[in-house]
């Protein structure tokens, strides 16, 4: 027989090594015995996708919060400016509106992502426009020119009733609280909300302040002899036969059920009892069913050339600036969606500027005809249809294409979901697939917002930490472990320190 140490002995001869012995601390522990070493092929992939992955969020999230933090201690300076007792901080007009293809919710997730912040941070007042579907942030921006126009005293038969914030401007009025001096702006949240408000913009200045008349149902052409009958039948007597009626009697006519027999009219009984409806049900019919959707048009735009300017328009609108929104739906374009995931630091960085031109409102430019070239400044009488026409001329009119106002975030309409160019009923309104329709008289007026090169310069610095808030000092930077010691543990900040009052003696006893 053969040894069985021999058996496990390698081919040249030596003993294989005996493995080395656990521990002994980990063996009293009753730990097992944990050897070092690399780990396999398929966890090294693993631990590399997942570590990229995360690693490739954290940057982006890291370098978002510094961009949205850049801007928003550009416009930070502005909260802690004195305010007087009787006005109402400056307030912004938001348009939002839900993407086609998809809810409202979406558009609320990215201003509150991306704007919000910034507003917040120069603590300035907002009014919200919101639109569920299309032509309702049309219908909002129009009827809030109407109030504007009805409260500078235009003449008009439309009552408004009574709201809370009606009700609230009112008692402010009384009191004397006024609105902040200083320009203000309208936030414009995507390509769709654009078109909605640049309609209702137009709709608002150059429509009438009455609503549209309801259209008058055609009458129907009652044929000769038949309103006899009808009168007849509604006083309860019995229309007379004609001759060209069947051969049968007035009193009898044929049963088909009883095999063609006469069946007297007599032996026939009427019940005359009519069940009562529920006063519920009555109730509800009477009602008219309100709208559900958006409320129609004042003016459509091929009456924008003869519409008449009203007299309280300003020389000048309040300045607007176009907020990018991409939005991209469907599983074949998962990789763009992907890409825009791990990058959202370039969108912060672009949306902070315009919001931030905005607030700041120091700077303001009109918008540009493209026609006189990209760097031509946009003016009332380069933009008419005749050399001869001024601002104010009705025959003004501007072709599709050739103006900034119709060009601007065009690049999102290539990304919109196919359903909203499906074939609908001719009666809804198609402001998202129709073109911009312009009025010079109305263009000329609008405005696009800038930021400085003051602003930008010290945007600059800011993001280089060689400035901070205007009239503020760069506070001390603290280090992760204090930070994590003073929000987690019994520690406490320099400002919370410095804000403790330090009491004397109370005792008044003497120190020994």
């Amino acid at each position: 027989m053969t040894d069985s140490s021999s058996s496990t002995a390698p081919a040249g001869g030596k003993p294989a090594a005996a493995p080395k012995p656990p521990n002994p601390v980990f063996k009293m522990m009753g730990l097992p015995n944990i050897r070092f070493k690399l780990p396999s092929r398929n966890w090294m992939i693993f631990l590399t996708i997942t570590g990229s992955l995360t690693s490739a969020i954290v940057y982006d999230r890291r370098e978002k919060r510094r961009a949205q933090q850049k801007w928003c201690d550009l416009v930070a300076h502005l909260a802690n400016e004195p305010l007087e007792v009787n006005q109402m901080r400056r307030k912004l007009t938001v348009y939002l509106a839900a993407p086609p293809g998809d809810g409202l919710r979406i558009a609320r997730d990215h201003f509150k992502e991306y704007v919000k912040p910034i507003l917040t941070a120069a603590a300035l007042d907002y009014n919200v426009i919101e639109g569920r579907r299309e032509g309702e942030v049309r219908a909002g921006a129009a009827e809030h020119i109407r109030k504007i126009r009805r409260k500078a005293g235009e003449q008009t038969t439309v009552v408004e009733e009574p709201s809370v914030e009606t009700v609230v401007l009112e008692a402010r009025e009384k009191i004397g609280v006024t609105d902040e001096p200083g320009p203000k702006g309208d936030l414009v949240i995507g390509r769709h909300t654009w078109k909605e408000y640049v309609r209702g913009l137009h709709e608002g200045w150059l429509g009438p302040l009455d609503p549209p008349l309801a259209p008058v149902e055609e009458a129907v052409a009652v044929p000769e002899g038949a309103e006899e009958t009808m009168k007849d039948i509604a006083t309860g007597d019995q229309p007379s036969p004609s001759p060209t009626d069947t051969q049968e009697t007035p009193e009898t006519k044929p049963d088909e059920a009883n095999n063609g027999q006469v069946t007297k009219l007599e032996d026939i009984k009427v019940d005359d009892t009519k069940t009562e409806e529920p006063k519920a049900e009555q109730e509800e019919k009477e009602k008219p069913s309100k709208p559900t959707g958006p409320k129609p048009a004042y003016i459509t735009t091929a009456d924008y050339p003869t519409a008449q300017l009203p007299s309280t328009i300003p020389q000048s609108l309040d300045s607007s600036i176009p907020i990018e929104f991409p939005h991209i739906l469907g599983f074949t374009n998962t990789p763009i969606r992907m890409y825009r995931y791990f990058n959202q630091r370039h969108l912060a960085e672009s949306i902070g500027r315009d919001v931030a031109s905005i607030v700041l409102a120091s700077d303001a430019r009109p918008y540009r005809n493209e026609t006189l070239g990209f760097d031509s400044e946009l003016s009332g009488a380069s933009i008419d249809a005749t050399p001869s026409s001024s601002p104010d001329d009705s025959s003004a009119e501007l072709p599709h294409g050739n103006h900034e106002l119709q060009t601007v975030l065009a690049k999102e309409e290539k990304e919109w979901h196919k359903s909203i160019y499906n074939p609908i009923d001719e009666d809804r309104e198609r402001v998202w697939i129709n073109d911009i329709a312009l009025d010079s008289r109305i263009s000329s007026r609008m405005k696009h917002s800038l930021l400085s090169a003051e602003d930008e310069a010290r945007s600059q610095r800011i993001a280089e930490q060689k400035e901070y808030i205007l009239g503020e000092e760069r506070p001390v930077p603290v280090s992760f472990w204090r930070s994590m010691w003073i929000n987690y543990g019994y520690g406490e900040d320099d400002e919370t320190i410095r804000r403790k009052p330090i009491l004397g003696n109370i005792d008044g006893e003497d120190d020994a």
